[in-house]
């Protein structure tokens, strides 16, 4: 998620995964739709360079299509939702390993990534997610979500128990850990 990701990936090999395989491909194909901005099913290294520098992640082009170019089928200008796939597996595979499910969690590294995360939605650092907050991420990711306040008012309240209108780390620690589950 974020340009240091890969090296604590490396480093801690931790990631989170989803519960359920098919939620995994329903969010990795609505990414692929996100990525793809001129809507033609085939994702462009320049594409994908731009989407990765919308969430903050700066990639030399060069190793970008390097990196990418071996997925890319024969006489196609980019990456089919298939190809992504297989290159997000082999991501996932080399970054974080398989599964281990014997694997002990490891609750520092799992809180210091979840607080990781939450700071992306905290854009002023209050220690809360505001609905305008949660607007301004979507709207850059190109979520149609981000353009429409009564819905992200909606995810809000989704996740807000204490009804003050915004989310707290703890909310959202207990949101992501309902959608999620820590594997190494």
């Amino acid at each position: 998620m974020e340009n240091d990701g890969q090296c604590k990936a490396s480093e801690g090999g931790r990631s989170f995964r989803l519960r359920s395989p098919s939620l995994n491909s329903v969010r990795l194909r609505r990414i692929f739709d996100i990525f793809d901005k001129n809507n033609d099913s085939v994702i462009t290294v320049d594409e994908l360079g731009q989407a990765l520098g919308l969430l903050g992640l700066q990639t030399d082009q060069a190793q970008l299509e390097s990196m990418v170019k071996s997925y890319i089928q024969p006489g196609s200008t980019g990456l089919s939702f298939d190809d992504f796939q297989a290159l997000h597996r082999s991501l996932d595979d080399a970054f974080f390993g398989l599964a281990d499910e014997s694997a002990e969690v490891d609750d520092k590294q799992e809180e210091y990534d979840l607080t990781e995360a939450f700071k992306v939605f905290d854009e002023d650092g209050d220690g809360y997610i505001s609905a305008k907050e949660l607007q301004v991420v979507l709207s850059k990711l190109g979520l149609q979500e981000g353009t429409e306040l009564d819905r992200v008012e909606m995810m809000i309240s989704s996740v807000d128990k204490n009804h003050d209108g915004r989310v707290d780390f703890f909310e959202f620690k207990d949101m992501m850990r309902s959608v999620i589950v820590p594997s190494s």
